[in-house]
């Protein structure tokens, strides 16, 4: 079934949209839950709590790209499973640490207005990158992908992965600071 039909059915409030959200995207959130998470058992519980949130978050939203509004849920999700469990993975907490010297990680009401402006100009900047450069960077810092992981799908060493990817988030900071974002 395909997407805009599964979101007609969010909005006609029919439960079986839930199932066929299951049965066409469940592997994929899963995946991304367990390279949060890494215990099966919290993933399927995260991907079940995307289910909950999507019912009820459609409507009034009308998400324009359905598997990406479902990453991002998914990921929300299970960071805050994994913030609430008090458990640590290595592979969630190295991402996390990478990513701070291009971002602040201070949260107030204040910066709610520069976030969605951040997200624009990091959108825009992504926007520029090559395609595989790009897709590399999503696949580690919003679906938490490991370099081995990455290095066996984009056919490159771990090593050369880690280099990319190092290079970028020096470039997205440089890119950040010219436009005008306190690192």
């Amino acid at each position: 079934m395909d997407d805009e039909r599964i979101i007609k059915m969010f909005f006609n409030r029919d439960e079986n949209a839930i199932s066929q959200t299951a049965e066409k995207y469940g592997a994929y959130c899963k995946k991304i839950a367990l390279n949060i998470l890494s215990a099966e058992e919290d993933a399927e519980e995260c991907v079940n709590t995307v289910y909950m949130k999507v019912w009820q978050k459609i409507p009034p939203e009308k998400p324009d790209i359905f598997p990406a509004f479902l990453a991002k849920l998914t990921r929300n999700a299970a960071i805050d499973s994994y913030r609430g469990n008090k458990r640590i993975k290595r592979g969630a907490k190295l991402i996390s640490q990478e990513l701070s010297e291009c971002l602040s990680d201070k949260e107030t009401p204040e910066n709610a207005a520069e976030h969605k402006e951040l997200v624009r100009t990091i959108n825009k900047f992504l926007g520029g990158l090559s395609k595989k450069k790009r897709k590399l960077f999503v696949s580690r810092y919003c679906y938490c992908e490991s370099l081995s992981e990455l290095s066996f799908g984009f056919g490159i060493t771990e090593d050369n992965a880690a280099v990319i990817l190092c290079r970028i988030r020096k470039q997205l900071k440089e890119y950040l600071k010219k436009e005008g974002f306190e690192i």
